[in-house]
């Protein structure tokens, strides 16, 4: 469960982290849907990163957003590939988007692209990963921060 520290005015400091990994090679608007159809992902799978719903100053009412920042990384196929590797070793939740993607329109087709796809031959090009501060600090050891 994650909690946060707050005390008055004090930022807010999460326990987890939720982090982006992109290949550094994609093309801005593959950067742009990797991201949204990765933290897709961890907001079902780890339901507790979601917020409460919003609502304007009108009481018209908004969806609930994700209650910690997204740290959207870089990194070569090198990196993303090791990343991947200890995401998985450390067992945390984790969503991932390969090139074959891009070629599918549907979640059926997708699921089959990767399904079709042994683990070490993925070729990630997107990773999302939530877990402890320092357990994803370590995941993501070796990409940068996105520009």
């Amino acid at each position: 469960m994650d909690t946060a520290s707050v005390s008055g005015d004090a930022p807010v400091r999460f326990d987890t982290k939720i982090v982006v990994v992109l290949r550094d090679d994609l093309e801005p608007w593959q950067r742009l849907n990797v991201t949204a159809f990765l933290v897709s992902g961890l907001g079902t799978a780890v339901p507790e990163v979601v917020g409460e719903p919003y609502e304007d100053a009108d009481a018209v009412a908004y969806l609930p957003m994700f209650r910690q920042p997204v740290m959207v990384f870089e990194a070569s196929k090198e990196t993303l590939t090791a990343a991947h590797g200890r995401a998985l070793s450390r067992a945390l939740p984790r969503a991932i988007f390969t090139s074959d993607l891009f070629a599918t329109g549907n979640d059926r087709d997708n699921r089959a692209a990767v399904r079709a796809v042994p683990t070490g031959d993925l070729d990630l090009v997107g990773l999302a990963v939530h877990g402890p501060r320092n357990a994803v600090d370590k995941v993501v050891k070796g990409a940068r921060m996105h520009l």
